[in-house]
């Protein structure tokens, strides 16, 4: 008897979210050139073409798992502005949440801060437009802050605050997990309210 559709579709997700899991990673470890796809199927238990029931190539397993971080930030910062009562709690919400996402894959952050290059084009664009939207989340939650600072400004500390929390890999373990997102945290809203008071205010 043959199993249902919806059965099949979920063992199948279920699937693909194993393999990038194990390529994120084997990517982090030893970089996308390094990895091949037996090395994939050997840390899964299985034969490495085993992959391609689930991805054309792993060239296309890279571009779905680096442009899954992108989409899931980006719908992760939405959340955070339609839940926010002002724009304060907005900023707390967006530094915590790039902490949280930040500390449970930190191997993310290092492929994707590594083999974006490998992704094709019109993919890596997309990737790369979905980036830019999510940062600039953050530069209109500062100028609910502080709107006399310059959109360059508040964009270009947005992008400082996101790369110190995207140190975690960096980090090691002399901390627990509670301890390093608080450290990340205070020091990445530390660092905004920083820079906006600093800012020269915009011309008329």
């Amino acid at each position: 008897m043959s199993q249902p559709t919806s059965v099949v579709a979920t063992r199948r997700g279920s699937r693909q979210a194993d393999f990038l899991q194990v390529a994120a990673e084997l990517f982090a470890e030893r970089g996308y050139g390094g990895t091949s796809i037996d090395d994939l199927g050997a840390r899964l238990g299985v034969s490495g073409p085993a992959i391609y029931w689930h991805f054309a190539s792993k060239e296309a397993l890279l571009t779905s798992m680096l442009a899954g971080i992108s989409d899931r930030l980006l719908e992760g910062g939405d959340r955070c502005l339609a839940d926010a009562a002002d724009p304060h709690r907005a900023l707390r919400a967006l530094v915590a949440w790039q902490v949280e996402f930040a500390l449970e894959h930190p191997e993310l952050i290092t492929v994707h801060a590594r083999d974006l290059a490998h992704v094709p084009m019109p993919e890596r664009q997309r990737i790369r437009r979905t980036q830019r939207l999510y940062v600039e989340r953050w530069v209109e939650t500062l100028g609910g802050i502080a709107p006399e600072v310059p959109a360059t400004v508040r964009r270009s500390a947005a992008h400082a605050a996101i790369g110190l929390i995207n140190s975690t890999p960096h980090l090691g373990e002399e901390l627990d997990r509670p301890e390093r997102a608080e450290l990340l945290g205070a020091m990445a809203t530390a660092a905004l309210y920083r820079a906006l008071e600093r800012a020269e205010p915009q011309g008329d």
